[in-house]
């Protein structure tokens, strides 16, 4: 990737913005309150930013029993010294849950709250009082079976933030991020079936230039180089395997050249990934999601964020999901969600910066 100014989570040592992170729970039977917990115990030695959990203060005291954490708690809300707080305790604004949490074992019970503590955080990122958002993982399954009608935290995102900065529609674009690769999947959670018809020349542009400009506002890169990935074998081999690099991503990049963006392909997905390909780019474009999220798990499993791009305020995620089976043994590794953490607080201060 491109070195000409680090910007992998936990590179910018600036302090971080005025504000904290708004954390949320993600759902309570899964390894977020675990994770949040492990984050909170390593703050000093990670040098961590003050972060705000969004969550049921009984659910998390019993995780941390479960545990076997030394976490003292402290009741906080938008209006708190959340900075103070974090020297001492983990501070907690607080979501009721309607009943006690089993871990490991999701419930539809606990949805409202899981969906209330992304509404609150997000809306105190959008009013200024936390510099970005930070979300713990979700079953969407979990969720869709009370009505929960987005394919998942991004969707719901999207709509929150037309809902709360009132500014038209948003575009949200999902960016797996990692210290040695960042990839974007142009279609996400749709079946591989639909990807062909999903992948649009207007949709590559727009995707494009979100990433163009999150390139530069959120990582700093003055001129930042993207490439973009086949959808065929081969990148359709001229038109034998396919017709879609010829009819639609070839003129769509050409299209972004003459604008002005350093931007290439489209190239063979097989040979993208590897140690040479990654010195030539700073992110890759990819199709579909596994053509994207295949590579970053295997080359940063436990390292890899998920930051949402294109939309008014900083969000970010550990690239994982509950881990159900995890949730309770204190196996779960909270590596991801400190880079997310530590990439939030990067991405918001370039931002505050930018003046954006």
């Amino acid at each position: 990737m491109n070195q000409r100014e680090p910007s992998r989570p936990g590179a910018d040592k600036a302090t971080s913005p005025p504000g904290y992170l708004a954390l949320t729970m993600g759902d309570p039977a899964g390894i977020g309150l675990d994770i949040t917990l492990k984050a909170w115990t390593e703050r000093r030695a990670r040098g961590l930013p003050p972060f705000l959990l969004y969550a049921d203060p009984d659910a998390v005291a019993a995780r941390a029993k479960m545990l076997a954490l030394d976490v003292p708690i402290a009741s906080a809300d938008s209006g708190s010294d959340v900075g103070a707080a974090f020297q001492r305790a983990l501070p907690v604004r607080t979501v009721r849950l309607s009943r006690s949490v089993v871990a490991g074992r999701p419930e539809t019970a606990h949805a409202p709250a899981v969906i209330e503590a992304i509404e609150l955080a997000t809306a105190d990122v959008a009013r200024g009082h936390a510099a970005a958002v930070v979300t713990n993982p979700i079953a969407k399954s979990v969720l869709t079976a009370t009505g929960f009608a987005h394919a998942g935290h991004t969707e719901f995102l999207s709509e929150l933030a037309s809902r709360l900065v009132k500014r038209g529609a948003w575009l949200p674009v999902m960016m797996l991020v990692s210290d040695v690769l960042r990839v974007v999947p142009l279609t996400v959670h749709i079946p591989l079936a639909e990807v062909p018809k999903a992948v649009s020349r207007d949709r590559l542009l727009r995707t494009a230039r979100i990433v163009d400009a999150a390139l530069k506002a959120d990582f700093g890169l003055a001129t930042p180089r993207v490439v973009v990935a086949g959808l065929n074998p081969h990148a359709g081999e001229d038109g034998t395997i396919g017709r879609e690099e010829a009819d639609v991503i070839v003129p769509a990049i050409a299209e972004l050249r003459a604008e002005g963006m350093d931007i290439a392909g489209p190239f063979s997905a097989d040979s993208l990934f590897h140690a040479a390909a990654r010195a030539r780019y700073d992110a890759v474009i990819a199709m579909y999601h596994d053509q994207a999220l295949i590579p970053i798990k295997t080359l940063a499993f436990d390292t890899g964020v998920n930051a949402t791009l294109g939309l008014p305020f900083v969000r970010t995620s550990p690239d994982h999901g509950t881990a159900f089976g995890l949730a309770g043994t204190g196996e779960a590794s909270a590596a991801s969600l400190i880079a997310a953490l530590k990439l939030a607080s990067e991405m918001a201060q370039r931002r505050m910066r930018a003046g954006s």
